[in-house]
Protein backbone atom coordinates (compact mmCIF):
# COMPACT_ATOMS: atom_id res chain seq x y z
CA UNK A 1 0.00 0.00 0.00
CA UNK A 2 1.17 3.44 -1.21
CA UNK A 3 0.65 6.01 1.57
CA UNK A 4 -0.24 9.33 -0.95
CA UNK A 5 0.00 12.17 1.69
CA UNK A 6 2.07 10.79 4.97
CA UNK A 7 2.50 12.94 8.11
CA UNK A 8 5.85 14.89 8.32
CA UNK A 9 8.86 14.59 10.40
CA UNK A 10 10.34 17.57 12.07
CA UNK A 11 14.31 17.09 12.64
CA UNK A 12 15.99 19.74 14.36
CA UNK A 13 19.56 20.57 16.65
CA UNK A 14 20.95 23.50 17.74
CA UNK A 15 22.31 25.82 15.89
CA UNK A 16 25.79 25.14 16.30
CA UNK A 17 25.36 21.60 15.33
CA UNK A 18 24.28 21.66 12.08
CA UNK A 19 27.12 19.28 10.79
CA UNK A 20 25.79 16.48 13.25
CA UNK A 21 22.51 17.70 11.78
CA UNK A 22 23.21 17.21 7.92
CA UNK A 23 25.41 13.90 9.22
CA UNK A 24 21.99 12.17 10.31
CA UNK A 25 20.18 13.30 7.23
CA UNK A 26 22.39 11.60 5.03
CA UNK A 27 22.94 8.32 6.55
CA UNK A 28 19.04 8.06 6.97
CA UNK A 29 17.86 9.33 3.73
CA UNK A 30 21.16 8.47 1.64
CA UNK A 31 21.15 12.37 0.60
CA UNK A 32 22.31 15.36 1.84
CA UNK A 33 19.45 17.92 2.04
CA UNK A 34 20.01 20.88 0.04
CA UNK A 35 20.55 24.30 2.18
CA UNK A 36 17.89 27.63 1.84
CA UNK A 37 20.09 30.29 1.35
CA UNK A 38 23.17 29.56 3.92
CA UNK A 39 21.68 27.38 6.35
CA UNK A 40 19.74 24.05 6.86
CA UNK A 41 16.96 26.29 9.13
CA UNK A 42 13.83 25.49 7.07
CA UNK A 43 14.65 23.67 4.53
CA UNK A 44 12.90 20.21 3.54
CA UNK A 45 13.82 16.82 2.83
CA UNK A 46 12.24 13.51 2.03
CA UNK A 47 12.77 10.01 3.65
CA UNK A 48 11.67 7.02 1.32
CA UNK A 49 10.35 3.89 3.78
CA UNK A 50 9.73 0.60 2.32
CA UNK A 51 7.92 -2.13 4.13
CA UNK A 52 6.18 -5.30 3.68
CA UNK A 53 3.18 -3.34 4.49
CA UNK A 54 3.56 0.30 3.05
CA UNK A 55 5.72 2.44 0.79
CA UNK A 56 5.69 6.11 1.34
CA UNK A 57 7.89 9.40 0.45
CA UNK A 58 7.46 10.96 4.13
CA UNK A 59 8.75 14.75 3.84
CA UNK A 60 10.71 16.22 6.39
CA UNK A 61 10.93 19.71 7.81
CA UNK A 62 14.47 20.79 8.80
CA UNK A 63 14.83 23.29 11.75
CA UNK A 64 17.92 25.17 13.85
CA UNK A 65 17.31 25.85 17.40
CA UNK A 66 19.29 28.85 18.87
CA UNK A 67 17.14 29.27 21.78
CA UNK A 68 15.58 26.32 23.12
CA UNK A 69 13.00 28.14 25.88
CA UNK A 70 11.95 30.16 22.84
CA UNK A 71 11.55 27.36 20.25
CA UNK A 72 9.71 25.48 22.64
CA UNK A 73 7.39 28.54 23.54
CA UNK A 74 6.49 28.70 19.88
CA UNK A 75 6.18 25.42 19.00
CA UNK A 76 3.44 25.47 21.84
CA UNK A 77 1.48 28.43 20.34
CA UNK A 78 -1.79 28.76 18.57
CA UNK A 79 -0.50 29.46 15.56
CA UNK A 80 2.22 26.08 15.50
CA UNK A 81 -0.87 24.05 16.09
CA UNK A 82 -1.67 22.96 12.54
CA UNK A 83 2.06 21.88 12.08
CA UNK A 84 2.07 19.89 15.28
CA UNK A 85 -1.33 18.27 13.63
CA UNK A 86 0.23 16.68 10.95
CA UNK A 87 3.43 15.49 12.35
CA UNK A 88 4.14 11.77 12.28
CA UNK A 89 7.59 11.82 13.83
CA UNK A 90 9.94 13.73 15.70
CA UNK A 91 13.99 13.96 16.01
CA UNK A 92 16.38 15.82 17.85
CA UNK A 93 20.46 16.01 17.11
CA UNK A 94 22.52 17.07 19.27
CA UNK A 95 26.60 16.22 20.01
CA UNK A 96 27.20 14.06 22.87
CA UNK A 97 29.95 16.03 25.38
CA UNK A 98 32.66 13.84 27.11
CA UNK A 99 31.83 15.41 30.45
CA UNK A 100 28.09 15.64 31.38
CA UNK A 101 28.30 18.55 33.76
CA UNK A 102 30.31 20.77 31.16
CA UNK A 103 29.06 24.03 29.43
CA UNK A 104 28.22 21.71 26.48
CA UNK A 105 26.47 19.04 28.63
CA UNK A 106 24.05 21.28 30.23
CA UNK A 107 23.19 23.13 26.77
CA UNK A 108 21.99 20.03 25.50
CA UNK A 109 20.68 19.12 28.42
CA UNK A 110 18.54 22.02 27.94
CA UNK A 111 17.89 21.55 24.40
CA UNK A 112 16.45 18.27 25.27
CA UNK A 113 14.17 19.26 28.05
CA UNK A 114 12.59 21.89 25.97
CA UNK A 115 11.87 19.56 22.95
CA UNK A 116 10.42 17.40 25.13
CA UNK A 117 8.42 19.36 26.53
CA UNK A 118 6.76 19.72 23.06
CA UNK A 119 6.86 16.12 22.75
CA UNK A 120 4.93 16.28 26.23
CA UNK A 121 2.51 19.36 26.05
CA UNK A 122 1.89 19.34 22.17
CA UNK A 123 1.71 15.96 21.04
CA UNK A 124 0.74 13.92 24.36
CA UNK A 125 3.70 12.33 25.20
CA UNK A 126 4.29 8.71 25.37
CA UNK A 127 0.34 8.27 24.43
CA UNK A 128 1.19 10.19 21.11
CA UNK A 129 0.78 7.54 18.03
CA UNK A 130 4.09 9.35 16.81
CA UNK A 131 8.07 8.37 16.97
CA UNK A 132 10.00 10.91 19.07
CA UNK A 133 13.53 10.27 18.84
CA UNK A 134 16.95 11.89 20.11
CA UNK A 135 20.05 11.29 18.25
CA UNK A 136 23.18 11.77 20.43
CA UNK A 137 26.38 11.80 17.83
CA UNK A 138 29.72 10.53 19.57
CA UNK A 139 31.94 7.62 21.26
CA UNK A 140 31.30 8.21 24.33
CA UNK A 141 30.70 5.07 26.34
CA UNK A 142 28.63 5.82 29.17
CA UNK A 143 25.74 7.09 27.77
CA UNK A 144 23.41 6.05 30.87
CA UNK A 145 22.54 9.91 32.01
CA UNK A 146 21.62 10.85 28.22
CA UNK A 147 19.15 7.67 27.82
CA UNK A 148 17.23 8.81 31.18
CA UNK A 149 17.08 12.40 30.32
CA UNK A 150 15.70 11.52 26.95
CA UNK A 151 13.26 8.98 28.47
CA UNK A 152 11.83 11.33 30.96
CA UNK A 153 11.57 14.00 28.55
CA UNK A 154 9.54 11.12 26.26
CA UNK A 155 12.18 10.80 23.62
CA UNK A 156 14.06 7.52 22.51
CA UNK A 157 17.57 7.98 23.04
CA UNK A 158 19.68 6.64 20.03
CA UNK A 159 23.58 6.95 19.72
CA UNK A 160 24.92 7.54 16.48
CA UNK A 161 28.65 6.41 16.65
CA UNK A 162 31.21 6.26 13.73
CA UNK A 163 30.57 4.25 10.31
CA UNK A 164 32.97 0.81 11.74
CA UNK A 165 30.60 0.52 14.81
CA UNK A 166 28.26 -2.86 14.18
CA UNK A 167 24.45 -1.82 14.06
CA UNK A 168 23.63 -4.25 16.83
CA UNK A 169 24.45 -4.87 20.65
CA UNK A 170 25.24 -7.56 22.98
CA UNK A 171 21.51 -8.06 22.77
CA UNK A 172 20.81 -8.73 18.99
CA UNK A 173 18.92 -5.53 19.17
CA UNK A 174 20.01 -2.41 16.26
CA UNK A 175 21.60 0.59 17.51
CA UNK A 176 22.84 3.83 15.61
CA UNK A 177 20.95 4.45 12.15
CA UNK A 178 19.00 1.57 11.57
CA UNK A 179 17.44 1.73 14.80
CA UNK A 180 16.50 5.12 13.88
CA UNK A 181 15.11 3.89 10.66
CA UNK A 182 13.33 0.72 12.15
CA UNK A 183 11.49 2.96 14.75
CA UNK A 184 10.68 5.60 12.04
CA UNK A 185 9.55 2.07 9.73
CA UNK A 186 7.23 0.85 12.70
CA UNK A 187 5.17 4.21 12.53
CA UNK A 188 1.87 5.00 11.37
CA UNK A 189 2.39 7.70 8.41
CA UNK A 190 -1.15 7.68 7.17
CA UNK A 191 -2.36 11.15 7.23
CA UNK A 192 -6.02 10.99 9.40
CA UNK A 193 -8.63 12.80 7.89
CA UNK A 194 -13.10 13.17 9.01
CA UNK A 195 -13.21 11.02 5.24
CA UNK A 196 -11.24 8.74 6.38
CA UNK A 197 -12.12 7.66 9.98
CA UNK A 198 -16.07 8.99 9.36
CA UNK A 199 -15.94 10.07 13.48
CA UNK A 200 -14.69 12.83 15.42
CA UNK A 201 -14.28 12.75 19.44
CA UNK A 202 -16.16 16.15 19.44
CA UNK A 203 -18.94 14.88 17.72
CA UNK A 204 -19.37 12.15 20.12
CA UNK A 205 -22.47 12.28 22.69
CA UNK A 206 -22.44 9.98 25.23
CA UNK A 207 -25.73 9.23 27.57
CA UNK A 208 -25.23 7.15 30.78
CA UNK A 209 -28.02 6.47 32.96
CA UNK A 210 -30.37 7.62 30.41
CA UNK A 211 -34.37 6.62 31.48
CA UNK A 212 -35.88 8.25 28.52
CA UNK A 213 -38.06 5.62 26.55
CA UNK A 214 -36.36 4.78 23.51
CA UNK A 215 -38.23 2.02 21.87
CA UNK A 216 -35.58 0.62 19.63
CA UNK A 217 -33.10 0.47 23.00
CA UNK A 218 -36.08 -1.23 25.07
CA UNK A 219 -36.07 -3.82 22.03
CA UNK A 220 -32.56 -4.84 23.65
CA UNK A 221 -33.89 -4.70 27.41
CA UNK A 222 -35.76 -6.64 29.43
CA UNK A 223 -37.37 -4.10 31.69
CA UNK A 224 -38.25 -1.49 29.47
CA UNK A 225 -37.34 2.42 30.85
CA UNK A 226 -34.47 0.66 32.62
CA UNK A 227 -30.68 2.06 32.36
CA UNK A 228 -29.08 1.35 29.21
CA UNK A 229 -26.31 2.25 26.74
CA UNK A 230 -27.67 2.59 23.60
CA UNK A 231 -25.16 1.75 20.91
CA UNK A 232 -26.81 4.11 18.63
CA UNK A 233 -26.70 7.02 20.56
CA UNK A 234 -22.55 6.79 20.17
CA UNK A 235 -22.68 8.74 17.02
CA UNK A 236 -19.62 6.47 16.13
CA UNK A 237 -21.53 5.71 13.36
CA UNK A 238 -22.11 2.23 13.42
CA UNK A 239 -24.34 0.13 11.21
CA UNK A 240 -27.48 -0.88 12.54
CA UNK A 241 -26.76 -4.63 10.44
CA UNK A 242 -23.91 -5.12 12.63
CA UNK A 243 -26.03 -5.02 15.94
CA UNK A 244 -29.00 -6.94 13.96
CA UNK A 245 -26.23 -9.71 13.08
CA UNK A 246 -25.45 -9.42 16.54
CA UNK A 247 -28.72 -10.15 18.07
CA UNK A 248 -29.40 -12.63 15.25
CA UNK A 249 -25.48 -14.88 16.32
CA UNK A 250 -27.47 -14.58 19.94
CA UNK A 251 -30.62 -16.07 19.14
CA UNK A 252 -29.02 -18.94 16.39
CA UNK A 253 -26.51 -19.93 19.04
CA UNK A 254 -29.08 -20.07 22.37
CA UNK A 255 -31.66 -22.08 19.55
CA UNK A 256 -28.36 -24.74 19.23
CA UNK A 257 -27.60 -24.65 22.59
CA UNK A 258 -31.44 -25.52 23.33
CA UNK A 259 -31.41 -28.35 20.59
CA UNK A 260 -28.30 -29.33 22.30
CA UNK A 261 -29.73 -30.10 26.06
CA UNK A 262 -33.21 -31.11 24.20
CA UNK A 263 -34.92 -34.64 25.57
CA UNK A 264 -35.04 -36.97 23.51
CA UNK A 265 -38.11 -38.98 24.51
CA UNK A 266 -40.14 -35.40 25.18
CA UNK A 267 -39.33 -34.71 21.33
CA UNK A 268 -40.06 -38.10 19.99
CA UNK A 269 -43.65 -38.01 22.19
CA UNK A 270 -44.16 -35.01 20.88
CA UNK A 271 -46.57 -33.51 23.34
CA UNK A 272 -46.29 -29.90 24.88
CA UNK A 273 -43.39 -28.71 24.98
CA UNK A 274 -42.03 -26.47 27.80
CA UNK A 275 -41.24 -23.50 27.67
CA UNK A 276 -37.42 -22.81 27.62
CA UNK A 277 -34.75 -20.01 28.93
CA UNK A 278 -34.28 -19.19 25.04
CA UNK A 279 -37.91 -18.46 24.14
CA UNK A 280 -38.28 -14.73 23.25
CA UNK A 281 -34.81 -14.77 22.94
CA UNK A 282 -34.92 -12.86 19.65
CA UNK A 283 -37.03 -10.17 21.08
CA UNK A 284 -34.20 -9.48 23.93
CA UNK A 285 -30.37 -10.05 24.70
CA UNK A 286 -29.65 -11.68 27.77
CA UNK A 287 -28.69 -10.05 30.67
CA UNK A 288 -25.15 -11.33 29.78
CA UNK A 289 -24.84 -9.78 26.39
CA UNK A 290 -26.52 -6.86 27.47
CA UNK A 291 -23.69 -6.11 29.89
CA UNK A 292 -21.29 -7.18 27.08
CA UNK A 293 -22.58 -4.33 25.14
CA UNK A 294 -22.96 -1.89 27.82
CA UNK A 295 -18.76 -2.47 28.91
CA UNK A 296 -18.35 -2.03 24.94
CA UNK A 297 -19.81 1.60 25.51
CA UNK A 298 -18.34 2.37 28.43
CA UNK A 299 -15.38 1.67 26.82
CA UNK A 300 -15.59 3.93 23.99
CA UNK A 301 -16.68 6.60 26.85
CA UNK A 302 -13.32 6.08 28.66
CA UNK A 303 -10.99 6.30 25.49
CA UNK A 304 -13.12 9.94 24.60
CA UNK A 305 -12.28 11.22 28.17
CA UNK A 306 -8.71 9.76 28.15
CA UNK A 307 -7.88 11.55 24.95
CA UNK A 308 -9.68 14.77 25.40
CA UNK A 309 -7.03 17.13 26.01
CA UNK A 310 -4.98 15.28 22.68
CA UNK A 311 -4.98 17.74 19.31
CA UNK A 312 -7.84 17.47 16.85
CA UNK A 313 -5.66 14.54 14.89
CA UNK A 314 -4.89 12.75 17.11
CA UNK A 315 -8.48 12.33 19.05
CA UNK A 316 -9.78 11.20 15.64
CA UNK A 317 -7.15 8.60 15.17
CA UNK A 318 -8.09 7.41 18.67
CA UNK A 319 -11.71 7.34 17.91
CA UNK A 320 -11.15 4.86 14.91
CA UNK A 321 -8.72 2.77 16.85
CA UNK A 322 -11.64 2.26 19.50
CA UNK A 323 -14.17 1.81 16.85
CA UNK A 324 -12.18 -0.95 14.93
CA UNK A 325 -11.44 -2.50 18.46
CA UNK A 326 -15.39 -2.65 19.52
CA UNK A 327 -16.35 -3.72 15.59
CA UNK A 328 -14.02 -7.18 16.25
CA UNK A 329 -15.32 -7.83 19.37
CA UNK A 330 -19.03 -7.71 17.25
Amino acid sequence: MEIANPRRILAVSSADSVQHLARVMKDLTGTIPEQTSTSLAGASHSLSLKTTYYTAEVPIWLDLISSPSEWSVSFLSAEAKEVLEVLGGLMVVFALPVQADSKEGKAARELIQQVGKVVKEGLGGWEWDGVSLCLGVGEIDDVDEWEDCCAESGLEFVQVRSQSTPSRNEFGEKTGIPRALEALEANDWANASVDDLGSDFEEIEIEIGSRKENQEADETSEQPGADHLNPRDLNFRFDPKDFEGLKRAIWDAGQEDAEDGKDPDSSAAGGDKKPTATDGAEESFEDEDIQKIERMMVKLQAVRESNAGLPEDQRKRAAAKAVAEVMKEL
